[in-house]
């Protein structure tokens, strides 16, 4: 069965961006602080991690075979210029279809009528690789429908005060995860990875 995950970098104190939807050169330290390249499909972006950081992304990107996105973050990234950086299918849960996007691409997917049906398309997209949930409002979303199967967090070293949640809007609280079932120690960020406690 096709796994939904979601996974931010997130400081210490809980948050994926400050106040102002920014705080990403704290943040994102670890993306340009190794040795190691990890090329995207975006030519003008490349990663250099540590080793241990760069075997994640490459994991991460082997397994993940469509994204699930809000329309502030499709809009936030003006559609990362027509293709997401992973190279893999977006599904976007939007109200409308933005002007100037076909409904369904093979970059972007958009859906209108609600986070079940994105997840439903963004699994058959998929196939038996998993679906990547970006975004907090739409992680709290497909966690509160009992769609998500596990969180991942690039925990770094810094303490912003104020921002944005990981699962901003959260109406299903407390929500117990097992694990860690996997601690990666990369330059600057540790990854981890939980699997969400079925309720009931």
């Amino acid at each position: 069965m096709t796994k939904a995950t979601t996974g931010a970098t997130m400081s210490l104190d809980g948050y994926i961006a400050d106040a102002t939807h920014g705080g990403f050169e704290h943040l994102f330290q670890w993306y340009g602080n190794g040795d190691v390249e990890t090329p995207t499909a975006n030519p003008d972006m490349t990663f250099r991690t540590s080793a241990a950081s760069a075997e994640h992304l490459r994991e991460l990107n082997e397994r993940t075979g469509a994204l699930v996105v809000g329309r502030r973050l499709f809009d936030m990234t003006n559609g990362w210029g027509g293709r997401h950086p992973m190279d893999v299918p977006v599904v976007v849960v939007t109200h409308h279809v933005p002007e100037g996007w076909d409904r369904e691409g093979d970059s972007f997917v958009f859906v209108t009528d609600g986070i079940e049906s994105a997840i439903d398309r963004a699994k058959a997209i998929a196939g038996d690789k998993q679906v990547g949930v970006n975004g907090g409002t739409i992680a709290a979303q497909v966690l509160a429908a009992g769609l998500l199967d596990e969180v991942h967090v690039d925990l770094v070293p810094v303490l912003l005060g104020d921002g944005i949640p990981f699962f901003a809007g959260l109406k299903v609280a407390p929500v117990q995860l097992e694990g860690p079932t996997r601690v990666v120690q990369g330059n600057g960020v540790t990854h981890l990875a939980y699997r969400v406690r079925r309720q009931g």
